[in-house]
């Protein structure tokens, strides 16, 4: 085996993985808020109650080992869920570099986002009910050519508006005349 195989073989591995997403050289990853985990727990237990009461009731009636059977599928769902949650939540990252966002998210499948601050064209601040009482807001970055997921959930109401206001003035700095 030649030493260049051998060096590929090694950077495809979780070392590798890790270079291909780490965050650009001078900056490390921000992370997004703890109340990132209690908001999707929230929307789980909102969706799990539910249809455990009425899918329950429902094959209950069918016959009491078809309703436990389903309890035992949504009490696994919901665990697999809550477990996710947190782990969703540390994959999210980003990273103001000094000509792009970076922006890193996922679990299953990763995804490492550069977006060029000239590309910017729209910076939103959302949050919905939840997001509000819990002290959150999204902030989400449109371009001309939007095909990856251009978000950032879970960052402080302070956080967001920060954030916003940066990337709008950077984006006038770099501005492609689009």
């Amino acid at each position: 085996m030649s030493a260049a195989a051998g060096s590929s073989e090694r950077d495809s591995g979780p070392a590798g993985v890790e270079a291909a997403f780490a965050a650009p050289a001078g900056t490390s990853w921000t992370r997004v808020s703890t109340s990132l985990t209690r908001y999707r727990r929230m929307i789980l237990l909102a969706v799990l109650v539910p249809v455990l009461a009425l899918g329950g009731a429902a094959l209950w009636t069918v016959g009491w080992w078809w309703g436990l059977g389903w309890a035992v599928l949504v009490a696994v769902a919901g665990a697999a869920g809550w477990w996710s949650a947190r782990a969703l939540r540390d994959a999210w990252g980003y990273a103001e570099g000094e000509t792009d966002l970076y922006l890193t998210y996922g679990l299953v499948t990763r995804q490492l986002v550069v977006i060029p601050y000239g590309r910017m064209q729209v910076v939103d601040v959302t949050s919905d009910l939840l997001e509000q009482a819990l002290g959150m807001a999204t902030v989400q970055v449109r371009t001309a050519a939007t095909t990856a997921d251009t978000r950032i959930p879970g960052l402080s109401l302070d956080d967001a508006v920060q954030l916003r206001d940066r990337l709008a003035a950077r984006s006038e700095t770099f501005s492609t005349g689009l």
